[in-house]
């Protein structure tokens, strides 16, 4: 007898819990202020294209008041005991949770990704990095890094648009416990939930100037790197920005960490159960609509399983919900900006046009706002531009192979090195594999997984640098 079929009810979360204001200014010496140049621009929502709020443009001089107030605000924060530092950043934990729908609500409405994702992994990863260097703020002397490590002071830092008030809390949280004040960038597309950190540092009665937020477009960012005031630099985006970056600090004796794209490889052995495979690289590379830096968006797997593999994947993604970003159903929200659209649309198409061939999950796209399918390429070459390009959206490329060796020379055939994920029953060759596989991260059986406690970058055009665990304060720390 047939099961029965029910059909998905919608579960929209209420916007109610977000107050957006219609304009909100730069957060510098503790206090929202105007722009001295007063330029501004529309943030909008990816999923129905409408306004969310006015947002200030920080030119040169706004980016120089917020280095000045985090130079003010150093020498007193740097002499606070580790303890006492400890409770404003704990405190922070505390609020951020205490404001998690309101905050992932808005994340939403900014970033277009679902409401489950923010709800269930950014915010509490958020909350959860703060807790976790409150705890390191007294104990900087065990934590290997001198005998009495010193924090370097200002620091700027530019954090991208795919999960905004985690890369936050990734920069600041850290840099705080540190010793450090900090001048945040976020990105121009999603300044929101940057913006309502702004009102939880407040709330927190963090000293004015010891967190500064100057938002903007890319020559915001550009002004922050250069200003002479800062002495460190912490970004997270494209490999391309990253470089240009690395080219301007050189010979100004600025510290700098990067941590850029990536083109991960998902590898799947023979003896790998199917069903949780399938589910991890579902993970891997759709969730956040493939908009992850260590997105597993080549798919290796080994020969004698392939059909069987991708026929299981694409059932998997027929089941998807593309849709509303708000309802809690929603397993795909929308692409962040129309120029990441277009990059999508176009490595999507150089994949058809090089000989791979392309299937697309079967999903109506809303006729508002900026969507991109699920879609699978098989026969997929090493040399197309789909397996070698960061796409940074909802497109897998599968790749076959037959030995373990094969799989470690295709895996690294990139020019990134940030992430790789391991599907094995054997415990000694995924150890194998690990040690020759040229990735900052390796999951085995998993992917997509993060801990505050664990650190997390990459080599080669991944960038260089830690962020997480014991190894993330190493950045922001004099020995």
């Amino acid at each position: 007898m047939a099961h029965p079929r029910f059909a998905y009810a919608p579960a929209p979360e209420s916007r109610a819990v977000v107050r957006l204001r219609p304009s909100y200014g730069l957060f510098i010496g503790g206090e929202f202020v105007d722009p001295l140049d007063g330029g501004g621009f529309k943030t909008l929502s990816p999923a129905t294209e409408e306004v969310l709020a006015e947002v200030a443009a920080a030119g040169p001089r706004d980016v120089d008041r917020a280095v000045r107030a985090a130079e003010e605000a150093a020498g007193p924060w740097a002499a606070l005991a580790g303890s006492e530092r400890a409770k404003y950043v704990f405190r922070i934990a505390r609020l951020i949770q205490e404001r998690a729908r309101e905050l992932a609500v808005l994340e939403v409405l900014d970033n277009g990704k679902p409401i489950r994702e923010t709800r269930d992994v950014d915010i509490p990863l958020a909350a959860a990095h703060f807790f976790y260097y409150a705890g390191w703020a007294d104990k900087l002397e065990y934590a290997g890094l001198g005998p009495a490590p010193r924090p370097i002071g200002v620091v700027g830092q530019v954090i991208p648009w795919n999960f905004p008030l985690l890369m936050a809390a990734w920069k600041l949280a850290p840099a705080l416990a540190a010793g450090n004040t900090c001048v945040l960038k976020p990105a121009e597309t999603t300044p929101l939930s940057a913006l309502l950190l702004a009102e939880i540092l407040q709330q927190a009665e963090l000293p004015p100037g010891v967190v500064n937020i100057v938002t903007g477009a890319g020559d915001t960012g550009a002004a922050l790197v250069a200003h002479p005031g800062v002495r460190k630099v912490a970004f997270t985006g494209s490999t391309a920005v990253g470089k240009e970056i690395q080219r301007r600090l050189a010979g100004t004796g600025k510290r700098l960490t990067l941590e850029l794209g990536g083109k991960a490889a998902n590898i799947v052995f023979e003896d790998a159960p199917l069903s949780q495979a399938v589910e991890g690289i579902v993970n891997g590379i759709f969730f956040n609509q493939g908009e992850v830096c260590c997105a597993g968006s080549r798919l290796l797997v080994q020969e004698p399983i392939a059909d069987a593999l991708v026929d299981a994947l694409k059932r998997r993604l027929g089941t998807l919900r593309l849709g509303d970003p708000l309802d809690k159903n929603t397993d795909i929200g929308a692409i962040n900006s129309p120029a990441q659209l277009e990059k999508i649309r176009d490595l999507a198409a150089s994949g058809e046009q090089e000989g791979a061939q392309r299937w697309e999950a079967p999903c109506a796209l809303p006729a508002q706002g900026w969507w991109f399918p699920p879609t699978v390429f098989t026969g997929v070459s090493p040399v197309q531009r789909i397996a070698r390009e960061e796409i940074f959206g909802p497109v897998l490329s599968v790749l076959t192979f037959r030995t373990p060796e094969e799989a470690v020379q295709k895996a690294n055939n990139t020019t990134y090195g940030l992430s790789a994920g391991v599907w094995t029953e054997k415990g000694s060759r995924i150890l194998w594999m690990a040690n020759r596989l040229r990735a900052g991260v390796v999951w085995a059986n998993t992917f997509n997984r993060f801990d505050p406690t664990s650190p997390f970058g990459g080599y080669r055009e991944s960038g260089f640098g830690r962020e997480g665990g014991r190894h993330g304060l190493e950045a922001y720390l004099e020995p």
